[in-house]
């Protein structure tokens, strides 16, 4: 958040409102793993490691210890094929998720867009 509140100081625009993600797009398909059914519903142990790694962390956003454990790295080590596809998957993928549910398990991502939500009542 810190980073957040120097870039928009260094942009000095109050229409600026900036958002750096911690990590990849790929945190926030954490927030339900059971979305990875939608791929492969068979594949149930693949799905259970994926949310035992989600288990493992306070929210999605924080899920990255290093370039081998990024988000995408452990979803493609249970679901290769999301490698090769995974600017379609992706969005799919976020979309059976929801954007509630999203919200309400990446805390960070939910208080950027209330902020942008909240201009529409200025």
């Amino acid at each position: 958040m810190f980073k957040q509140q120097r870039f928009a100081e260094d942009i000095n625009d109050y229409r600026f409102i900036p958002y750096i993600q911690l990590h990849e797009y790929e945190a926030y398909l954490f927030a339900d793993p059971t979305c990875f059914e939608y791929l492969d519903a068979s594949r149930t142990k693949e799905i259970e490691a994926l949310q035992a790694i989600a288990n493992q962390y306070d929210t999605p956003e924080l899920i990255n210890d290093g370039q081998q454990t990024a988000p995408s790295k452990r979803i493609i080590a249970q679901f290769p094929d999301y490698g090769r596809a995974k600017s379609a998957f992706g969005p799919q993928l976020a979309e059976r998720i929801g954007l509630e549910v999203i919200r309400s398990r990446c805390p960070h991502f939910n208080t950027w867009l209330s902020r942008l939500e909240s201009l529409n009542h200025s």
